[in-house]
């Protein structure tokens, strides 16, 4: 298994939280963030609206890549911010955040969680596809899809030890795990191997 990368140069934790806070205006709260380039129901959207019902107000679920026409569907306590372009933009956001949510239902990966990880915040994720895969216990919680009550139970779990007691773990599991550099080389030693093998045989 050669899993996908990031770029770690890119994705690491961000000075700029502020900055990002008072651009959006959001909350100072314990920040729930979700991010897709494209919402959709297997995205878990309606989950996360779930979610802003059953939730204390010492959270503030924020998502980022909703257009305006998905925003005005989605309850009020939900903060929607449109797609940013911006990389070190989305790098704050990851930064800013105390857990990044992934409650999609189907994965290839999970770029977002490992992005997250890359800026130091653990990540909640469903139990489904990919998503497990990219989770140990420091790096934050697996819960069954669609169950809201555990999904909450995950997310207090995690805000009552505190995002720096998972920070680190996140950051150098990137490292050792998903850093892109290192998972090209996989792909390059792969190739040099098959190639030499042919060259043997032939």
């Amino acid at each position: 298994m050669i899993y996908n990368g990031v770029d770690i140069r890119c994705f690491k934790p961000s000075k700029n939280v502020e900055v990002i806070r008072d651009k959006y205006n959001i909350p100072h709260k314990k920040i729930l963030l979700g991010v897709a380039s494209s919402w959709t129901v297997k995205k878990g959207l309606n989950d996360y609206a779930a979610l802003s019902a059953k939730l204390s107000s010492d959270y503030q679920i924020v998502l980022v890549g909703i257009s305006e026409d998905k925003a005005k569907t989605l309850p009020s306590k939900i903060k929607c911010i449109g797609r940013t372009q911006s990389v070190q933009e989305l790098a704050s956001f990851y930064t800013l955040a105390d857990i990044v949510l992934n409650l999609s239902y189907q994965e290839t990966f999970g770029l977002t969680t490992v992005e997250g990880f890359a800026c130091g915040t653990p990540s909640v994720v469903y139990n489904r596809t990919a998503s497990p895969e990219l989770i140990t216990p420091e790096c934050g919680a697996i819960v069954e899809a669609g169950d809201i009550d555990a999904l909450i139970e995950a997310v207090e779990r995690i805000a009552s030890k505190g995002k720096d007691f998972y920070s680190l773990h996140c950051v150098n599991r990137v490292k050792a795990m998903f850093d892109k550099e290192k998972q090209y080389q996989k792909y390059i030693d792969l190739y040099r191997e098959i190639l030499s093998k042919k060259e043997n045989h032939a």
